[in-house]
């Protein structure tokens, strides 16, 4: 595994794992690797995925109950954070903070994993 720029890419499938999801499967120093490469890539692919998916359901309440941005940013990550979505408390910090890159949302404080 070799660093570029903000991203750690994997050799095995060129796939660029943003620093800030690697760092969620380091331990509390920083210093060693919690989980195997796949478990981390596959962990990256299905929480990219889900922001993804997540905006137009964002969009839509929004919209549909007249919130702020922050609001369903906030409102998403409670629900995600609750554990049926199928991630840990620090994959829903960063799925919330991917969708709020991706709809071009500023991102409000979140509150910190218990």
């Amino acid at each position: 595994m070799h660093a570029s720029s903000n991203c750690t890419m994997y050799d095995h499938n060129q796939l660029e794992i943003p620093d800030a999801f690697a760092a969620l499967y380091l331990s509390p120093g920083g210093h060693r690797a919690t989980a195997t490469r796949a478990v981390v890539t596959a962990r990256y692919e299905f929480c990219e995925d889900l922001a993804n998916h997540l905006g137009e359901y964002a969009r839509t309440q929004q919209h549909q109950f007249d919130l702020s941005e922050a609001e369903v940013l906030l409102r998403c990550h409670a629900g995600l954070a609750g554990g049926a979505a199928g991630v840990n408390l620090g994959e829903a910090g960063w799925v919330i903070h991917r969708l709020a890159e991706i709809e071009g949302w500023a991102c409000p404080e979140l509150p910190p994993p218990a």
